[in-house]
């Protein structure tokens, strides 16, 4: 996806994905990976054509010829909810000062459900601020594992777009039309050196810190691209696996992601299955994979959580096999599954269609155990039918809850390349919609 290119003059952009060697630079904070020409002038991994050479990678008739729809998930169980615990009733005394406590009492409650409902106090009091979905806690059966796998539900996430030096800003924008805070918060990073105030290369950039700092999982992706630059500078996942980039690149972000401390999501190359022959072969890539992997351990870097996330393009799955680098190196799988309906002139497919076929694939050919992140997920709009994109996103809650394994579901609200491409909510009803969806008690974890 790609809106506006900023030069190397440090300008801030609008929030873009990767562009192609055309001399235009990346945004730091969230440069996406869908848009325009890529990096290696080929195929897009999500709008216009596809890299089979026009299939769609995301609805209408799959690889197989059925719908997902027609593929039902392997050992899928429906969460059971945490039971409410109960308290005796007692007949309380009567008297001034017990109803003066009560008033109290009420008061209190009051406040807290307010705060639970997703209504709080802004900056400095200003107005209203979400509350925050991930309240500190230490201990409990409910606390995220040392993997940031939440036993009692699924994170909700978002990739929201943004400029270089607004990313806290428009998260909160986000979390106040959605009425909680956001788990996961999604930005893209080349592998270009850190050079003075280009950020497009550089992991934990001061605004990604700073929604940490506000109560943030991060989840980053980083790609074997330098948006920006000529296609001599294009590393190739050979040249990272022989460790060209270590002294430039690998090591330099290995180094901030440990003084950074806290635990972050870290995935290498997404949808990998879009980016070969290009960068390389399938062996390459794993091959480079390990190579990021084992660099970050032999340099003491222990709070990353490695994330591999492919498309998920079913037509892709022999290559998708290939290019999984083992369960060793491996914490999280994701994939990114989407409605796209005109834009790539597919049916119409419900939330449940666009997941179940691959969700079943994945634990039957990748893991069977591996915590699982959609990690894009969303819906192109219907003009004719106003209503339909809401009601596609209320369908949300119930069948994530069937899908096993599924720990994380990241909305992309942005767009991809091409007409009709626009993947954002539409408007004030899908607001609404993925508001009411969001709220439900599987998506906001009861910590501690």
């Amino acid at each position: 996806m790609s809106l506006l290119h900023p030069g190397d003059d440090g300008r801030a952009p609008c929030a873009t994905r990767p562009s192609g060697d055309d001399g235009r630079a990346q945004p730091n904070g969230g440069a996406q990976p869908k848009g325009g020409a890529q990096p290696n002038g080929g195929a897009q991994p999500k709008g216009g054509a596809q890299p089979n050479g026009g299939a769609q990678i995301k609805g209408g008739a799959q690889p197989n010829g059925r719908s997902p729809g027609d593929k039902t998930g392997r050992g899928a169980r429906h969460a059971t909810p945490r039971a409410p615990r109960t308290t005796r009733r007692t007949t309380p005394r009567t008297g001034p000062r017990l109803r003066t406590v009560a008033v109290v009492t009420c008061a209190v409650l009051a406040v807290v459900l307010l705060l639970q409902g997703g209504l709080g106090l802004g900056e400095n009091g200003s107005g209203p601020e979400p509350a925050g979905s991930r309240p500190p806690a230490v201990g409990g059966r409910c606390a995220p594992t040392a993997l940031l796998e939440p036993p009692c539900g699924a994170w909700f996430g978002a990739f929201v777009p943004h400029s270089k030096d607004d990313l806290a800003e428009k998260v909160r924008d986000y979390e106040r039309r959605i009425g909680r805070k956001l788990d996961i918060v999604y930005a893209y990073h080349d592998m270009s050196p850190v050079q003075g105030s280009r950020l497009e290369g550089q992991l934990l950039t001061p605004e990604e810190q700073r929604v940490a700092a506000e109560g943030h999982l991060l989840l980053l992706s980083w790609e074997s691209k330098w948006w920006g630059g000529t296609r001599a500078r294009q590393p190739t996942w050979k040249q990272i696996a022989d460790g060209d980039l270590d002294a430039a690149v690998i090591d330099v972000q290995a180094a901030r992601v440990k003084e950074f401390g806290e635990k972050v999501f870290l995935s290498f190359d997404l949808e990998m299955d879009t980016r070969t022959p290009a960068n390389g072969t399938p062996e390459d890539y794993v091959r480079a994979y390990r190579h990021i992997h084992d660099r970050f351990r032999e340099l003491g870097v222990t709070n990353v959580v490695w994330t591999w996330t492919t498309t998920g393009y079913l037509e892709h799955a022999d290559l998708i096999k290939r290019m999984y680098p083992g369960d060793d190196y491996v914490d999280w799988v994701a994939y990114n599954q989407y409605n796209y309906y005109r834009c790539h002139k597919a049916d119409w497919l419900t939330f449940a269609e666009t997941q179940r076929a691959t969700h079943a694939w994945i634990r039957e050919n990748i893991s069977d155990d591996k915590p699982l992140m959609l990690s894009e997920f969303g819906t192109a709009d219907d003009p004719s039918r106003p209503g339909r994109q809401a009601d596609w996103y209320a369908q949300v809650p119930r069948t994530l809850k069937d899908l096993e394994g599924v720990k994380a579901a990241l909305q992309w609200n942005y767009r991809d390349p091409g007409p009709h491409c626009d993947l954002a909510l539409a408007r004030d009803e899908s607001w609404a919609s993925l508001r009411k969806a969001v709220s439900d008690p599987y998506l906001n974890q009861p910590l501690g």
